[in-house]
């Protein structure tokens, strides 16, 4: 109900601006559905007109997918002020010159929480997104994890799951869930296909998440045809479900969602666990990035300043179950766990951080990120992706992929008859999936 009434003011607010010929006051914010603790965005408008003595009324839309929102931008020349693409959606912003630079001049340096508290980390990955345009200049990343393995612990070993070839491992046939995101397959898949290359040096991680040559798509694609056959379920959003109830016994899957699963779990008497394969990796982040055709640019710039104050940081945390891109000593100290056991995270927090006992899923050691890389777009390839993607979840679909879809519809249809409603776990982990291609 909060949701429809906050669209309903929204509109409400967009026809008052347009009957009076303009929207000064009006900041246009284009975000993941369920990705922000939504009563951080009336306390931005306060704290605006406090900094600035200008009022703002925030117009706060979603989306759900990477491309639909893309669309709105290239074909639709859509004024949105900030949105809040995936890594490689600012990558094809920024080469496609759809964005514009951020000022951060025009933040008094008390207040600039986005130079205090920026990760080194992902300041570097954002950096290497385009060798000859600096991305930081363009985007500031808002929230990241990994993609990795969730596990059954009392079906499956540590070391079982320490493989990206676990999806292929016939002892868990029928119960293998993967993504239904080909980008965040093909990564993982190619980095172990390349694991000799990789160990002798003649290719980097990063060589990888560029890498979409014929030979490697095909080479990704006969594996995963031997992979098909014993998977439960293609999925967006179901399969980390389908491991809280013990139907599935490995997902790849992203750490946030990893995360939700097994606190669900856990609730219910399912141990389920988090690796990121000895092979390596990929990580996600995604941004606040101004577009071209945006209105409002001072007061866009605000809000991802804003977004980067640590106490706004650590609820909106609380509220979606990702992490922050943000350094801060009191968003560390939001996240320390004394039951845990110490970890290296100083290439996100800094020195200080080489023995803090945070939670791995969401920070991984630092030995675990040294094995992981951003995935880059493709450009016009990304078609031969989709293209190969279609083929293998395509008309030779598994007799249980069929069978999932079947449960699936069922379980819906009584979702709806029993009137039934999926609500948050714990401090508010996420339970809804992103889609990616």
């Amino acid at each position: 109900m909060k949701k429809v009434l906050f669209a309903a003011a929204a509109a409400l607010v967009l026809m008052l601006a347009s009957c009076d010929g303009g929207r000064d006051g009006i900041l246009k914010v284009y975000n993941w559905s369920d990705y922000i603790d939504e009563s951080v965005l009336p306390e931005f408008e306060q704290w605006y007109e406090e900094q600035t003595g200008e009022a703002i009324k925030v117009v706060y839309q979603t989306f759900d997918v990477n491309e639909v929102m893309l669309s709105k931008i290239e074909k639709g020349h859509e004024d949105y002020d900030l949105i809040c693409p995936s890594d490689y959606i600012i990558e094809r912003m920024l080469n496609s010159g759809l964005l514009l630079p951020l000022d951060f001049d025009a933040l008094p340096e008390e207040i600039n929480y986005i130079a205090h508290n920026r990760s080194p980390y992902l300041t570097g990955i954002f950096h290497d997104i385009n060798p000859n345009i600096e991305a930081n200049d363009y985007a500031v990343p808002y929230m990241w994890g990994t993609t990795g393995i969730l596990y059954n612990t009392d079906e499956v070993t540590a070391e079982e799951a320490g493989t990206w070839d676990v999806i292929r491992n016939p002892k868990f046939a029928g119960r293998i869930l993967i993504k239904d995101a080909p980008r965040d397959v093909y990564g993982p898949v190619l980095i172990y296909l390349r694991q000799k290359e990789l160990q002798e040096g003649t290719v980097t991680l990063q060589d990888l998440m560029y890498d979409c040559s014929d030979e490697s798509m095909a080479e990704v694609e006969a594996y995963l045809r031997e992979v098909k056959e014993g998977v439960l379920g293609w999925e967006a959003d179901f399969g980390k479900e389908q491991m809280t109830k013990g139907r599935g016994v490995v997902s790849l899957n992203w750490s946030g969602d990893a995360v939700w699963a097994i606190e669900e779990a856990a609730e219910v008497g399912v141990n389920l666990d988090y690796i990121v394969p000895e092979e390596g990796s990929t990580v996600w982040c995604d941004g606040w990035v101004i577009p071209k055709y945006a209105h409002n640019i001072r007061a866009a710039t605000y809000f991802i300043d804003f977004m980067c104050r640590p106490d706004i940081a650590i609820r909106n945390m609380e509220e979606t179950g990702y992490i922050a891109a943000n350094a801060a000593p009191e968003v560390l100290e939001s996240q320390i766990n004394e039951d845990l056991e110490p970890i290296d995270v100083s290439y996100f927090f800094g020195p200080e951080a080489t023995s803090v006992r945070v939670d791995p899923v969401l920070y991984p050691d630092k030995a675990v990120i040294d094995r992981c890389a951003l995935e880059h777009d493709w450009g016009e390839d990304t078609a031969k992706l989709l293209t190969m993607w279609s083929r293998i979840k395509g008309d030779n679909a598994s007799s249980m992929t069929y069978i999932v879809i079947g449960i699936a519809l069922v379980a819906a249809g009584i979702a709806v008859v029993l009137g039934s409603r999926r609500h948050k776990h714990g401090k508010g982990r996420k339970a809804s999936g992103k889609k990616r291609k």
